[in-house]
């Protein structure tokens, strides 16, 4: 007896697991090929703005202080003690108001040694001018003497020969006396050298012993300006800005002792990042923030090293400042680079540079959603950047920090 089969029951099994099977792969190619719901962004944390056209000041903003325009030194002659401080920081002084007074035995034994050796050259020069004249008025009394001598000799040659001419006087006779004349006349020629010479020679030592005195009283009047100069004094009119001494330091020659103002001759010196120093210029307008007022000053010079990543611009400031402009103080400066007319501009995100292409996120219209556009930057400001491409007027995009949204393209806003 033959058994019927259930195959037909068998296939439609099998057709509705296919289908269902079917089902299933459409649908999650369908769910794979939807988009992902964008992360959400707190409105209230994102800083929006607007691309215009028109004007857009280029500023360069940098932090500075407040410093003397004319600063004084002073600066120890020479080593000592510090035995008195009768000023402090703050005081106004006058060019001989004293600062710090000094000791040093030793700078005064050299001054009291120069002083003594001076009284002994001039006391020297003293002896030596008695001496040489005594000299002098011997060699003359020697000259009279010889010019005695030669005369009596050619009288008594004269007497000869008028007696040789009469017969009366023999050859050797006059011979004798004319050899008596010529030594007569060489020791009247020496006479007249030894005057002259002594002469010539007394004002060549009086002259070199008073040069010799002279450098005495330079090294005299040295170190008595040494001895002085433990005295220090401020030389000149000012406000005494530093004075970090304590009685009992040794300083040594050369050290920096205090620190003297000018007071109401005040600049800025503004610390400009390397990067925007290029754009700075002497003569550019600058606007210093001091706290308690705005001033308009002007660059006045450029350092020309860099340090510590910064370049110091020195700015002009007027005479009149506000009140409680001091030295030292803290001050922020906006200098004005150019002015650019009719430029594309929008505000300045914190990640843009100059000349730098970035992505910024674009709102939509319905100002729900914002998608991420490449935009092309030119030139910069310190709140404001030049928009070359990728944006139009009116567009509005965020300027805040996104960089914890680099990889996504859209965030929706709530």
């Amino acid at each position: 007896m033959d058994i019927v089969r259930e195959r037909p029951k068998r296939t439609r099994r099998y057709v509705i697991a296919g289908a269902g099977l079917l089902a299933l792969v459409l649908v999650t190619i369908a769910v794979s090929r939807l988009e992902s719901r964008p992360p959400s962004v707190e409105a209230g944390t994102l800083m929006i703005d607007s691309v215009r056209r028109g004007t857009m000041l280029r500023q360069v903003r940098a932090p500075g202080t407040l410093e003397p325009e004319h600063i004084r030194y002073i600066s120890a002659l020479t080593a000592g003690r510090i035995e008195q401080k009768p000023l402090k920081p703050g005081a106004k002084v006058l060019p001989n108001t004293e600062l710090l007074e000094l000791s040093n035995p030793d700078v005064q034994l050299e001054a009291l040694n120069a002083e003594q050796q001076l009284a002994a050259a001039k006391a020297q020069l003293i002896t030596n001018g008695t001496s040489l004249a005594n000299e002098q008025l011997t060699a003359q009394a020697t000259l009279a003497t010889a010019v005695r001598d030669s005369a009596y000799a050619a009288r008594q040659i004269q007497a000869l020969k008028e007696l040789d001419a009469k017969g009366f006087a023999g050859r050797m006779e006059v011979d004798s006396a004319q050899d008596r004349i010529r030594e007569a006349n060489a020791r009247l020629a020496a006479a007249r050298n030894q005057v002259r010479m002594l002469s010539d020679g007394i004002d060549q030592q009086v002259a070199v012993q008073k040069e010799q005195i002279q450098r005495l009283d330079a090294v005299v009047n040295f170190q008595n300006q040494r001895v002085a100069s433990m005295h220090v004094v401020a030389g000149d009119s000012g406000v005494l800005q530093e004075l970090p001494w304590e009685l009992g330091q040794w300083v040594t020659p050369g050290t920096v002792l205090a620190k003297i103002a000018q007071p109401g001759e005040l600049k800025a010196v503004l610390k400009v990042p390397e990067t925007q120093a290029k754009d700075v210029a002497v003569g550019q307008s600058v606007d210093v923030d001091t706290r308690n007022g705005v001033v308009t000053g002007k660059v006045a010079r450029i350092d020309p090293v860099v340090l510590n990543g910064t370049v110091n611009v020195d700015v002009t400031l007027p005479a009149t400042l506000p009140p409680g402009s001091r030295p030292d103080l803290s001050v922020d400066g906006t200098i004005q680079i150019e002015r650019l007319d009719d430029v594309l501009y929008v505000g300045r995100p914190a990640f843009a540079q100059t000349d730098a292409t970035v992505g910024l996120f674009k709102l939509e219209p319905d100002g729900h959603t914002a998608v991420r556009q490449p935009v092309n930057f030119g030139r910069a400001s310190v709140t404001t950047i030049e928009v070359r491409g990728g944006l139009k007027v009116g567009d509005r995009v965020i300027i805040s920090d996104m960089s914890a949204w680099d990889n996504v393209n859209k965030v929706r806003i709530e």
